[in-house]
């Protein structure tokens, strides 16, 4: 059992350090929020080119990584307009393209040039280059900034009738003091998340080595068992209901429950989807950069898969 925990240590010295930065980040939110999120998935596609290249890939890594900057830029919308572009130009400021619109050219242009790329670089394969380019620009880098569309959604464009009803003195309330409450209460449901995943990911993990008798997919995880995904899936569920008990009113209890339904779920098919990857890869972690918890790729994998999906469910349903 001893050897079973023997990497708590490092895990734990990481925690310390990186879960105040994360903490302190999700709730600023801003400019300090998209670069740190920016970072995660830049590594993240890296560390993924890098077991591309394993299999025989040689994945464009520059235009990868200018794809993945490009789009992400996307879900940060509203505050480019309001404060980046006025910067340079003046106070009057420019109408800039709608998000959709900014993302799908984003797209098309990203597209575009991996194709052209491909066309005149003849190395390897231009299937595999080209797929595991696009393949990993979309599944790391789109999904992820996701993340950052969630931060967003509390800023100008979050419903004002669902935000003055939890305001006792309505009449009162201004624009700023209104923006500046659901600001807040967007950092907090990033924090959430946040703690939903690592709730989840430890309570799975303390549940599949005291517990852990029936193997979840031995294919893929052989060490994974059913039991630790049960204590997973309730540890993200009781998570998400605590917050909206005591820090979330604009969410109702069902819709808490199924917030973390979908991180229980999804998150550690996240999981699984990424040691897929690394077994067909034929290496153990994504890299070594975070000691006790191999990559980026690694720790934020069930982020990753999970953002989009939340990201569709928080702004099509909950802010509807």
């Amino acid at each position: 059992m001893a050897n079973k925990f023997s990497n708590l240590a490092p895990r734990a010295a990481v925690a310390a350090v990186a879960i105040p930065f994360i903490l302190y980040a999700s709730y600023r939110g801003g400019l300090l929020f998209v670069l740190f999120v920016l970072a995660i998935g830049i590594l993240a596609l890296l560390e993924f080119f890098t077991m591309a290249k394993a299999k025989g890939s040689n994945p464009q890594t520059a235009v990868g990584v200018a794809g993945l900057a490009a789009m992400h830029l996307s879900f940060f919308h509203e505050q480019i307009q309001n404060f980046i572009v006025p910067f340079f130009i003046g106070s009057g400021g420019i109408s800039l393209l709608m998000k959709l619109q900014l993302f799908l050219t984003a797209l098309f242009l990203f597209l575009t040039i991996v194709m052209l790329v491909e066309l005149f670089r003849n190395k390897g394969s231009a299937f595999l280059n080209a797929g595991s380019t696009i393949f990993g620009v979309m599944y790391v880098g789109v999904f992820l900034a996701s993340l950052t569309g969630i931060r967003e959604l509390f800023g100008a464009e979050f419903p004002y009738h669902l935000a003055v009803q939890y305001f006792p003195s309505s009449s009162a309330l201004t624009d700023t003091t209104l923006h500046a409450a659901t600001y807040a209460w967007g950092g907090l449901t990033i924090i959430a998340i946040f703690a939903s995943i690592w709730l989840c990911d430890t309570a799975a993990y303390f549940g599949g080595l005291t517990m852990g008798k029936h193997k979840l997919f031995p294919r893929v995880s052989p060490n994974k068992s059913w039991e630790g995904a049960v204590w997973g899936f309730f540890g993200a569920v009781v998570t998400m209901i605590v917050f909206q008990i005591y820090f979330l009113p604009y969410l109702k209890l069902h819709q808490a429950v199924i917030i973390g339904v979908i991180i229980g779920v999804f998150g550690q098919i996240g999981d699984l989807i990424e040691s897929l990857l690394k077994r067909d890869a034929g290496v153990k972690d994504s890299s070594g950069l975070i000691p006790g918890h191999g990559g980026v790729f690694d720790r934020f994998d069930s982020l990753i898969y999970v953002s989009p999906i939340l990201y569709l469910y928080i702004d099509f349903v909950v802010l509807s």
